[in-house]
């Protein structure tokens, strides 16, 4: 049977760690300040009981009767009085023989004194011990008495009970017990008062809920296909993620970033700029050692302070190719769409024929369709031998069709199979991008035309596109590959800047001629490698 393993409360562990420290301390002092006091106490007694020996030592009563002198008053009456007073258990004054000369007992007076503990006094010095007498144990203190003429006559011996010595040790313990209990009652109550602070400042959460939180953190950051780098408020690095370190190292980075200021390690990424302004840097370009990276950097607010920020990058290549595909993806299915609203057409054609039972006009049309298609079909195929470019095609004519638009490819050249597939995606993009500028060029016009022509000769390509359309004023041909610029509108002008930018990955180079109200021509030159040229 597995057992359950029981897991505390922060704040109950809290409290319990802290209240068996303080209940620790607390012992500590008790056995400390206890036995301290109990000295204390002791000696304080001893020290009664010491100065009440030495007084009773010098009474000239005292003195005279142990020298015989009858008119010196009773000793019994004397040391009982003195007893009395002071609050001790006895005072016995003895001679040098040890005989005592008075007790609380008066049948005892006139017999040795018992203990063993007088012989000190009685050869002239002072003592104080702990013994058993004839009424118990007791602390007593021993003073030797001298004559008038410096001579040892005898001794006193003042005792107090050990039990009087036990309670006023239990006296003053009552003061530890009395701070103990004080002082655990503000242990506790500070302890509850820390571990609720501690928890609010945790924002309510468990020590395993927040070591689960940082593990999932942890693992999403590393695991994310974005580089991650993030800085304090003071510009110094605390955390890298392993994508964020691939691209480094790609780009020849290879010291640790984490604890460095940014402005030293990576002035490129303006992160700093980002911390004084608390404006974000959205799809920013920073290039370096050959690689283009797009980064976003954002301020990290806590409770509205800013506290740090956070960049995000990924290599631009990526970045591309990923729309590159989604371009690809949506003129597939824009040729999709086309093929299908054209399909659907020919369809009620049929239709309407064979309802009217003209089967004569109706395999007419169908012969003219094939032929039309198949002709189409074989034109492209003739001329284009790359697959991607050939579905691309086809694609756009079926959409040309539908907006009422010859499309013509040319056939003073060809297009062979591309060595390299990222050349034949740039392609797709480029072509893609001016016969969409030039479908809207020619809106508007009785005779609306588009040409495509490929030539290739000596690992060159050239691609031409010509229209019959509006043509490209001079003001706009000086923006013409600025990126948002455009003059049909807002959210356009990105059709051209990604013509130039692929034209520029592939080492190329692009050109134009228009003439107002007559057309434009675009002509793109590129290094191209054919397959089975490669070698």
């Amino acid at each position: 049977m597995k057992i359950r393993k029981v897991r505390l409360r922060l704040q109950t562990t809290i409290t319990l760690m802290i209240c068996l420290v303080v209940v620790s301390v607390l012992i500590i002092v008790y056995v400390m300040f206890g036995m301290k006091f109990s000295r204390q106490a002791q000696e304080s007694l001893e020290n009664k009981a010491i100065t009440i020996a030495r007084t009773v030592s010098r009474t000239p009563l005292v003195m005279n009767a142990l020298l015989g002198n009858p008119d010196s008053g009773s000793i019994q009456d004397f040391t009982t009085e003195i007893s009395d007073i002071n609050d001790v258990q006895f005072v016995v004054v003895m001679d040098v023989q040890g005989i005592r000369h008075s007790h609380p007992d008066t049948a005892l007076i006139g017999k040795h004194f018992i203990g063993g503990d007088e012989a000190d006094a009685l050869h002239g010095k002072e003592k104080i011990s702990v013994a058993k007498g004839s009424l118990g144990y007791s602390v007593r203190a021993f003073s030797p008495i001298f004559g008038p003429d410096g001579r040892l006559i005898g001794a006193v011996a003042v005792g107090i009970s050990l039990s009087s010595v036990q309670s006023a040790v239990h006296q003053n313990q009552w003061i530890i017990y009395s701070g103990i209990l004080v002082g655990g009652l503000i242990g506790v109550a500070g302890a509850v008062l820390l571990a609720r602070t501690i928890k609010r400042m945790m924002l309510g959460m468990e020590p395993w809920e927040i070591s689960k939180l940082l593990e999932e953190r942890s693992a999403m950051l590393q695991s994310t296909k974005e580089g991650i780098l993030t800085i304090d408020k003071n510009s110094c690095i605390t955390l890298v993620n392993a994508e964020a370190r691939r691209l480094m190292g790609s780009k020849g980075i290879s010291q640790d970033p984490v604890r460095r200021q940014i402005e030293e390690f990576w002035p490129l990424l303006r992160m700093e700029k980002v911390l004084e302004s608390g404006e974000p840097l959205l799809d920013k370009e920073v290039e370096q050692s050959g690689i283009t990276l797009l980064v976003n950097v954002v301020p990290v607010r806590v409770k509205g302070v800013i506290e740090g920020a956070i960049a995000t990058f990924r290599d631009k290549t990526e970045v591309s190719l990923l729309l590159e595909r989604l371009s690809g993806i949506s003129l597939y299915a824009e040729a999709l769409r086309a093929q299908t609203h054209e399909f659907m057409n020919k369809l009620h054609v049929i239709m309407g024929l064979t309802s009217m039972h003209r089967y004569d006009r109706l395999e007419e049309y169908l012969k003219d369709i094939v032929l039309s298609i198949q002709t189409e079909a074989d034109s492209v195929v003739r001329l284009v031998k790359d697959p991607v470019m050939v579905g691309f095609l086809l694609g756009k004519l079926s959409r040309m069709r539908e907006a009422d638009v010859r499309l013509i490819i040319l056939e003073d050249g060809g297009l062979p199979e591309a060595a390299n597939h990222e050349a034949s995606r740039e392609l797709v993009t480029i072509a893609g991008n001016l016969l969409d500028n030039a479908l809207e060029a020619v809106q508007g016009k009785d005779n609306r035309l588009i040409e495509i022509g490929f030539r290739y000769r000596n690992n060159k390509l050239v691609l031409l596109v010509r229209d019959n359309g509006t043509g490209i004023s001079a003001a706009a041909g000086d923006h013409l590959y600025e990126q948002g610029y455009s003059t049909k509108g807002k959210d356009r002008g990105i059709g051209l800047y990604l013509v130039q930018r692929s034209v520029e990955m592939l080492g190329g180079r692009i050109h134009w001629v228009s003439r107002e109200a007559e057309g434009t021509e675009f002509t793109v030159e590129l290094p191209y490698t054919a397959k089975g040229d490669d070698h």
